[in-house]
């Protein structure tokens, strides 16, 4: 079965057969391929995305090249023959081409899959399902996604909609630690966020508690002059409101910051997914 991995440097192995190219623009069309597994991606949109908006006189005879190399490698990671990709893996479609790999561990989809299933917990009120969904996409993560590969605008634009859906990911995976009794456990994950994350108020908000709960009333004080201070200096502005709420909260020892909440649950429940955290693991 073929691993796939884009949530960090972009790989793609079968068994221990790796078929991830090694030249830049196979590199990224392969990635705008998986963006979009099992669509068409129109051969304008590839050329765009290969040559930044300037395609050469010969872009689209480069491209059936980059095509036809990227079906030499996956018929030689799979021992199928070419003719079976190009019909089956690989296809032309209309004016563009649709990679669908099927059955395969790809992280990208996983990630969507754990994503949905986590909501729907979360708003049905299984706060430890959810928080598991949310740990096991979050865990498929290796690094900024396909950290390797030179992107264009495509490319560029759906890895900043999947670094947000990391971030809402795990603002939700922070919450639900908190409601579910796990302060002390998450302080050293948040101290390493705050700093990773300088002006993130969600965060913040979430250690200031987990530290106000912990005991470390003043380190959670500390930590919100230093926010400020860091706000001011940059962007000239204050915390946000529900911040300095947080802050006088934690001031006169309000007993409402035991089960204060940062970020609110999904409005409604999403589609019901089945559970699959040992797909997730195999990564």
């Amino acid at each position: 079965m073929m691993r796939i991995r884009i949530l960090g440097p972009l790989s793609i192995h079968h068994g221990t057969v790796e078929m991830t190219p090694t030249a830049q623009k196979p590199r990224t069309l392969l990635a705008l391929l998986l963006l979009h597994h099992g669509q068409v991606v129109p051969v304008s949109d590839m050329m765009d995305e290969l040559w930044k908006g300037v395609p050469p006189k010969n872009a689209r005879a480069a491209l059936q090249i980059y095509v036809f190399h990227l079906r030499k490698a996956l018929a030689r990671g799979t021992g199928v023959p070419s003719a079976e990709v190009a019909r089956t893996m690989l296809r032309t479609v209309q004016n563009g081409y649709r990679l669908a790999v099927e059955p395969a561990h790809f992280d990208l989809e996983i990630h969507h899959r754990l994503r949905r299933a986590g909501g729907s917990a979360m708003a049905a009120g299984d706060l430890r399902s959810a928080a598991m969904y949310f740990r096991e996409a979050l865990n498929l993560w290796h690094g900024p996604v396909m950290s390797d590969v030179e992107p264009g605008t495509r490319i560029r634009a759906e890895a900043a909609a999947l670094e947000q859906s990391r971030m809402t990911m795990l603002d939700y995976r922070i919450e639900l630690d908190l409601k579910l009794g796990l302060h002390r456990q998450i302080l050293s994950e948040l101290a390493v966020l705050t700093s990773q994350n300088r002006f993130h108020e969600n965060v913040h908000a979430q250690y200031m508690i987990a530290l106000y709960r912990s005991g470390y009333r003043i380190r959670a004080l500390e930590l919100f002059h230093k926010l400020r201070r860091d706000l001011l200096d940059e962007f000239g502005l204050e915390p946000s409101a529900k911040l300095k709420e947080f802050h006088q909260s934690v001031l006169t020892l309000d007993p409402a910051l035991d089960d204060a909440e940062v970020v609110a649950p999904p409005p409604r429940p999403a589609a019901d997914l089945p559970e699959i955290p040992a797909l997730a693991s195999s990564f």
